[in-house]
């Protein structure tokens, strides 16, 4: 090529024996080498690796996958050391400043990343371990008294004993809307205690990832809860 300028990849020197283009319609030159076979004008990081690319390191086929940025470091040098005459004295007698580095977390961002990861049309699905409560209970008053109340309080006091918090939810609402409040906050597990459950032998147990309602004895309750989150 003359008169043009040459632009090459970083890692064009490093490697050896290459493939090139031969400017003429189906032909190619092996065993072509940089420095030997032709010089660029500006060597930089210009190439982007893609699906199936191999490693330069072990040759290995790359593979593309979805990230996020949670977290980030920064190499902060001497900067604000320098400004605000933060030194240490090094071993041989001499005042330094100290070399700084941040390391952070992006708390809100966790928030977001979550809700994009893991949710559906109905709203956020918590993965237990990160969940803000590990239960949601949802009293489904009754209308001819009161026993189905005092079941839901009993049980809120058993569950927040074993360290079992819910949101607890008692509002004077139907059961659609307590529901769909439910899916759109999105906590791993609901347990509903209704006048249907208790009749039922218990109350009702629902996955927030899915499956179906299940009753679960009273007695069983928290031993049930504990057993479905160690995988929800």
């Amino acid at each position: 090529l003359k008169g043009v300028r040459i632009v090459v990849d970083d890692l064009i020197p490093a490697c050896s024996n290459l493939v090139a283009g031969a400017n003429e319609s189906g032909y190619h030159l092996r065993n072509v080498n940089y420095g030997r076979d032709f010089k660029a004008g500006l060597v930089a990081d210009i190439a982007a690796a893609a699906e199936g690319c191999g490693c330069p390191n072990c040759g290995a086929v790359l593979r593309m996958s979805r990230g996020v940025e949670v977290g980030n470091i920064f190499k902060l040098g001497t900067r604000y050391s320098d400004a605000l005459g933060c030194l240490f004295t090094a071993e041989d007698g001499q005042q330094q400043p100290v070399i700084m580095g941040s390391y952070g977390i992006g708390v809100g961002r966790l928030l977001a990343c979550v809700a994009e990861e893991h949710h559906d049309e109905y709203g956020l699905i918590w993965p237990a371990s990160i969940a803000p409560f590990p239960l949601h209970m949802v009293l489904l008053r009754s209308k001819t008294g009161t026993t189905v109340e005092e079941q839901a309080e009993s049980l809120l006091a058993r569950l927040t004993a074993a360290g079992l918090e819910p949101l607890y939810d008692d509002r004077l609402e139907s059961p659609g809307v307590k529901f769909a409040d439910a899916d759109l906050i999105g906590l791993p597990l609901r347990i509903t205690v209704s006048e249907r459950a208790l009749a039922a032998g218990g109350v009702e147990f629902k996955l927030r990832s899915g499956g179906e309602k299940y009753i679960v004895p009273l007695d069983n309750v928290i031993e049930e809860a504990r057993r479905v989150l160690q995988s929800a």
